[in-house]
């Protein structure tokens, strides 16, 4: 099934037009991203290794994230994603917006989840991901200078932790 994504200016202002995933986007043109850091009792931050098969990045670290959808808002997407790539349900309550980062085409609208959790409840979603792993920041720095992280990823959290 097609997806399909709101376009807006280089002023986030929402354009009326819509555009379907895997087609390059129009230039002058953004989409809207979100970033889902989740963090748990015990101050651990969960990573999921990226798919072998993924295009982009495969077999690297990575936090939650996926593309904001036709109609809905960021916060709602980043539920969504949490819970299609992880099987985390999220309170609105427990979801705090931490800002928005411009990366070429995208606003990426970055989240951090803090919630008690099982470390071993996450459930992996197909294709996206093959595996999970609570980390330090200490260790997520390390494994960021080790070149193991999808994407430009460890700034989005390094004003949090220090």
């Amino acid at each position: 099934m097609a997806e399909y994504w709101d376009l807006y200016d280089e002023n986030r202002a929402l354009m009326g037009k819509t555009h379907q995933r895997g087609i390059g986007l129009p230039e002058g043109t953004y989409h809207v991203v979100v970033s889902v850091w989740t963090v748990n009792q015990d101050n651990k931050i969960l990573l999921t290794l990226r798919s072998a098969t993924k295009p982009l990045f495969p077999n690297r670290w990575e936090n939650t994230s996926g593309a904001v959808q036709q109609g809905e808002n960021s916060k709602d997407a980043a539920m969504r994603e949490l819970v299609e790539e992880t099987g985390i349900k999220s309170l609105d309550s427990e979801m705090s917006f931490l800002g928005t980062a411009v990366k070429m085409d995208s606003f990426v609208d970055i989240f951090l989840v803090r919630k008690d959790l099982d470390p071993s409840s996450i459930t992996l979603q197909e294709g996206e991901t093959t595996d999970y792993k609570w980390v330090s920041y200490q260790e997520l720095k390390q494994i960021d200078e080790q070149g193991k992280l999808a994407f430009p990823l460890f700034p989005q959290l390094q004003a949090v932790f220090e």
